[in-house]
């Protein structure tokens, strides 16, 4: 494809300007052109790096290590004729498809902050970063995951759900409220930026199809409203993360400078060039990493890591009501008796969550975000446990994929057939029905769902929204 197609020609100034040398602009072309190699990270909320290469060492799978995330991989298949989303260790949430650069950011972040306890995703969806964080967070500690977009909130939800992440709350909000409604409030804030996309283009070629310069400058405007914002909700000693998926100085370290000249007393960049082996590659003068396709044969991505060293003055408060909280906090009596029913079904948790309840609903709320409740509005808290009926508690699938711990007496593994009859939202008839009448349903011993025997059949209970049509594992 000639270049003037592919690039428009005001972007092509840009490029030239960071790129002055004409060899690497010729190779930024030329990758350009390629396609993406797919990538994947381990979701260590559910299995380690080692089990799962011992697992998938057979599938023919060349996985090459991302030097910048110890969960991530490359992943060449022999069979690319199955999508890697329908492959069983995707549906049981033990790998997330999530591009290599796009590592980078949550990387940074624990690097500089590896304790911190509440951390802010401004622009989560569709939950890559978010989940990356909890995973690295144990589920400990609280995530509050923000999405503008509200079609975009259900997919962050049901990546939070397969990946059993327990820590997250969500919101849906314009992000420039945060700075002015939660002043000073998390140890972290990690801002991916909407951003012109002119990194992805390897795996949109339509990425550029609309660029203008008016448009990225227009970007630029809203990320600057939007890091301003972050850094106000960052407590002093935080670290605040800014990245986007664009090439072009005026989104990335632009911005960034606009960062310090606004707040010269309380802001410092803390360089990235030890982040990983070859990190001096990306490196800028300043020491952000501008990561062009080229060097590491990946999508364009930019990170730039800053400390907040002191207090700013406070944002004028939004002008937004927040309602009363519908939810209560259960008693000891009460939890004790919902935890000892859970613990029947093999549903365990520790005091990193607490029982609230919504009229017949009972939650599981990150303990960490119970300080923000009447400062913020959620969209969804933590996880949905049960709701109550007369003869007990119906127990909800997010919980059992999150907090499911089955021993061999209270657990039935599928076969590889009958867990795709699973996921298709079919029942189950096997062939040695199983002893109990109440069961954690698994699939390479990894919890699916709950379900219940009714005489020979296991009767399905996996969410209607979530059915797959198609071919499914190998």
């Amino acid at each position: 494809m000639p270049v003037a197609d592919l690039f428009p020609s005001d972007f092509l100034d840009l490029m030239r300007a960071a790129l002055p040398d004409d060899a690497e602009l010729q190779r930024f072309i030329a990758i350009s052109q390629q396609p993406l190699r797919r990538s994947v990270r381990v979701n260590t909320l559910k299995i380690s790096v080692a089990d799962f290469l011992a697992q998938t060492a057979d599938y023919g799978w060349r996985l090459t290590p991302v030097p910048w995330c110890a969960e991530g991989f490359w992943i060449e298949r022999d069979d690319e004729s199955l999508p890697l989303g329908s492959v069983a260790e995707h549906l049981s949430g033990l790998f997330y498809i999530q591009e290599a650069s796009s590592m980078l950011p949550v990387s940074a972040l624990f690097d500089a902050a590896p304790d911190a306890r509440l951390i802010m995703d401004m622009a989560a969806a569709p939950g890559s970063k978010t989940t990356q964080m909890a995973a690295r967070m144990h589920n400990q500690g609280a995530i509050l995951a923000n999405e503008f977009s509200a079609s975009r909130v259900k997919v962050l939800h049901a990546n939070v759900s397969r990946c059993g992440v327990s820590n997250v709350a969500l919101t849906h909000f314009d992000a420039r409220v945060f700075g002015p409604a939660l002043p000073e409030r998390f140890d972290a804030v990690l801002l991916d930026a909407p951003c012109s996309g002119e990194g992805v283009i390897r795996k949109d070629p339509d990425a550029l199809k609309n660029w203008t310069l008016s448009s990225t400058e227009a970007i630029a405007a809203t990320q600057r409203d939007l890091i301003d914002s972050a850094f106000h909700a960052l407590k002093p000693g935080g670290t605040l993360i800014y990245s986007t998926c664009t090439l072009n100085t005026l989104e990335n370290q632009q911005i960034v400078a606009w960062l310090l000249a606004r707040y010269p007393q309380a802001v410092e960049i803390v360089p990235l060039s030890g982040l990983f082996a070859d990190a001096a590659q990306a490196l800028t003068p300043e020491g952000f990493l501008h990561v062009f396709p080229q060097l590491f044969d990946s999508e364009g991505f930019f990170v730039a890591r800053l400390r907040k060293t002191a207090s700013v003055p406070p944002l004028p408060q939004p002008g937004y009501r927040l309602g009363k909280l519908p939810f209560t906090p259960l008693n000891k009596k009460q939890a004790d008796e919902i935890a000892r029913a859970a613990a029947s079904v093999c549903l365990y948790w520790d005091d990193a969550l607490t029982l609230w309840q919504r009229d017949k609903e009972i939650w599981l709320f990150p303990a960490d975000l119970t300080p923000l409740l009447n400062s913020v509005r959620f969209s969804r808290i933590g996880l949905k446990l049960a709701e109550t009926f007369a003869k007990g508690y119906r127990w909800q699938h997010e919980a059992v994929i999150a907090l499911a711990r089955p021993d061999a007496s209270r657990s039935f593994e599928l076969t590889a057939d009958e867990a795709i009859e699973w996921y298709r939202g079919r029942d189950i008839f096997p062939e040695s029905p199983p002893q109990r009448d109440e069961m954690i349903v698994t699939c390479q011993q990894q919890p699916i769902g709950l379900a219940k025997r009714v005489g020979s059949r296991i009767k399905n209970s996996y969410p209607r929204e979530l059915v797959r049509d198609g071919r499914l594992f190998r």
